[in-house]
């Protein structure tokens, strides 16, 4: 296994920024894995494509009104208004749009804890961020034999299913669009234009202001020249559309047939509320219906029980589809604030659609937490639920592991440590397949509930052990 010296590392990570203002724990190896693993990884991309088709036909068939099963009725009108809540009613008619049917992320990115059970999928992200940093870790770590994507899948593969929404253009121009909202990631966004550009790709990265309209199509400025933008990476959240004062000009060379967006502006696909629908119980023969056997399976055992926390009242004697709380069935959602300590291995955290939608900032976990904190976190998620709904879901502890990091005292030495991982694998959709094209591992002290990016974690690739 290749080990890199501390000096390395530092001098390498000193001469490229990756992520603006951010620094994390040096590790001399990537992250292990071994090929049974790495097979579950595989089938794991193609289990969360299968999902997002699902997904999109579920969503649509909601909003006609459409039976959902072959041989049985079943509509679900609620669906649709769960997943539009909030939203703008020109996003939603955007999304709505039959130009965007059969339209989905072209980067998908599940959040995976390693339980004692196994792999535990938290989320799904279509707009993540650490393309570029794991593509470079790829490369960096890659000196051996066994590091996923050492041969520069990330940017070979982010390319090509770029490249592929405009197969009618040989080499299309293709724009990295960053708000100034996700500064954080502009450095590896740059970093990844670079190095397709090094490639021979018309690959540029930018800011929202940097688009401007000419003759009903997208342009920006090379070196004093317009040039015409044909696909769109959008590196910013729905939720900030309204403050990119381009955006009018987005839609409206999209609805020209100008330009292509990924991912696609249909803001269904980036609700976590979709793992409540997929856990349903109404909904279950759809998704037996909908999906493969084997994809089924693997999503039944991946993504944790979820609930929608929706406050609409119930009838005397109802009971929600939900935990207990006190040893009794929940007649309202309020009712998790009297829940033991022990019943409070749950997490609250809002669906989408906000600005704390991301980076773990809503999340609220209540086995954690002071009661006080907890019921705050419960009343909140009511409160905001005719505009913002909240999923609870079970929360599956991370196991403890092991990993060789360097400490902070030199001379710097290499020293085993204890602590959680979350796995973040990334899967470009390429000719309708997600292809595995590389993973972030973020290696967390054990007493981090809650796994992310922080400056006490180490980030690393992963390598898949010989057999």
């Amino acid at each position: 296994m290749n080990r890199l010296s501390f000096e390395t590392l530092k001098s390498t990570f000193a001469g490229q920024s990756l992520f603006e203002d951010k620094t994390w724990r040096l590790s001399p190896t990537a992250w292990p894995i071994d090929p049974a693993q790495l097979q579950e990884l595989e089938a794991i991309g193609a289990s969360c494509l299968e999902f997002h088709q699902a997904l999109e036909a579920l969503y649509t068939r909601s909003v006609a009104g459409k039976n959902l099963l072959r041989n049985k009725p079943l509509t679900a009108p609620w669906v649709a208004d769960y997943v539009d809540r909030g939203k703008p009613a020109a996003l939603v008619a955007h999304a709505r749009d039959p130009k965007n049917r059969g339209m989905f992320p072209t980067v998908l990115r599940p959040d995976l804890l390693l339980t004692d059970e196994g792999f535990v999928m938290t989320e799904l992200d279509s707009v993540p961020g650490g393309i570029g940093l794991t593509a470079f870790l790829n490369r960096l770590y890659g000196g051996s034999q066994g590091v996923l994507g050492s041969d520069d899948a990330m940017v070979r593969n982010f390319h090509s299913s770029l490249a592929a929404l405009r197969p009618e253009i040989r080499n299309p121009l293709i724009a990295l669009v960053v708000s100034d909202e996700a500064a954080t990631y502009r450095p590896e966004m740059e970093w990844l234009a670079l190095q397709l550009q090094i490639a021979g790709h018309r690959v540029f990265c930018m800011r929202p202001e940097d688009l401007f309209p000419l003759g009903g199509s997208l342009f920006f400025d090379v070196e004093g020249n317009p040039e015409k933008i044909d696909v769109i990476y959008r590196f910013f959240e729905l939720f900030d559309l309204g403050s990119i004062k381009t955006a009018e000009y987005i839609l409206e060379a999209w609805a020209s047939g100008e330009v292509a967006i990924a991912p696609p502006m249909r803001p269904y696909q980036e609700e976590k509320l979709a793992f409540a629908l997929f856990h349903h119980h109404l909904l279950q023969d759809y998704w037996a219906e909908a999906l493969g056997g084997r994809s089924l399976k693997l999503l039944r055992t991946l993504i944790p029980q979820t609930w929608v926390m929706d406050p609409a009242p119930l009838p005397p004697g109802a009971v929600l589809d939900g935990p207990r709380a006190a040893g009794r069935a929940l007649g309202s959602w309020r009712d998790l604030i009297s829940a033991t300590q022990k019943e409070r291995d749950l997490i609250i955290k809002i669906s989408g659609f906000h600005e704390t939608a991301w980076g773990a900032r809503s999340v609220v976990l209540g086995s954690d937490c002071s009661r006080e904190e907890w019921q705050q976190g419960v009343e909140r998620a009511l409160e905001l639920a005719p505009t913002n709904l909240h999923i609870l879901q079970t929360y599956r502890k991370p196991r403890r592991v092991r990993h060789s990091l360097y400490d902070g005292t030199a001379p710097h030495e290499a020293r085993e440590s204890d602590g959680r991982l979350r796995l973040c694998p990334y899967y470009f959709v390429v000719e309708g397949k997600a292809r595995l094209s590389g993973a972030l591992a973020t290696f967390c002290p054990p007493d981090k509930k809650i796994i992310h990016g922080m400056q006490d974690a180490a980030l690393l690739p992963i390598q898949v052990k010989p057999a």
